[in-house]
């Protein structure tokens, strides 16, 4: 089975079908964030779920008050998304607000260098949020595989890791997948190379190398 998951960062609907069609037999899911949902409308997400037959990650970051975070999750999940992703430091009741809804994802640790600012000070209470409210899974960053390390051994067993940073950010896949993560999602490497079914295919078995047979 494939634990990788493809960022579709791109606006237009046609290329997002496009790479998406290419990419999809080495893929576990795609998570679609707002620039695809701005550029092609909230209606690109069930036609990827139709396209590929892919779990759908709706990358919202949802970081509103409870009302507000389960009226966008409704409307996300009806559109046909699987899991939407959630920032915790709202509080536990904004991110149950989009629970009572549909799988969720809380992001507790962020990959980009600004995150050592103010999110990941407070890492070790959005993990123990987690461990409180047992979402499907938790973000951490593949650009820190000591964090990633880190948050494993603190979070409960049964929530997975999925760590964006790998490939434009500078992560490495398998060494990741060794911190303790569960999935990996990679945007740029696959979507601007020149052939993203084969970037998609050289990291699916970058990540598979010595698991086969």
């Amino acid at each position: 089975m494939s634990r990788l998951i493809l960022a579709l960062d791109v606006y237009e609907r046609e290329k997002a079908l496009k790479i998406a069609r290419e990419t999809g037999d080495f893929l576990w899911g795609i998570k679609v964030n707002w620039p695809l949902i701005l550029g092609s409308g909230i209606d690109i997400v069930g036609e990827l779920k139709e396209e590929t037959g892919l779990p759908i990650i709706a990358d919202l970051k949802l970081a509103d008050i409870p009302n507000t975070n389960r009226l966008i999750a409704g409307r996300v999940f009806e559109a046909g998304a699987d899991y939407i992703i959630a920032h915790g430091f709202p509080g536990s009741d904004s991110v149950k607000a989009v629970m009572e809804l549909g799988e969720t994802i809380i992001v507790v640790e962020m990959s980009h260098p600004g995150a050592g600012e103010f999110i990941q000070p407070v890492t070790d209470r959005l993990i123990e949020l987690a461990n409180e409210l047992e979402p499907f899974g938790v973000i951490a960053p593949a650009t820190r595989p000591e964090r990633v390390r880190y948050i494993r051994k603190k979070l409960r067993r049964n929530i997975k890791i999925l760590t964006p940073g790998v490939g434009a950010q500078g992560g490495k896949a398998k060494e990741v997948l060794k911190a303790g993560a569960d999935y990996i999602i990679v945007g740029r490497a696959i979507y601007n190379s020149g052939n993203p079914r084969k970037a998609a295919e050289n990291l699916w078995r970058e990540m598979n190398a010595g698991t086969e047979g």
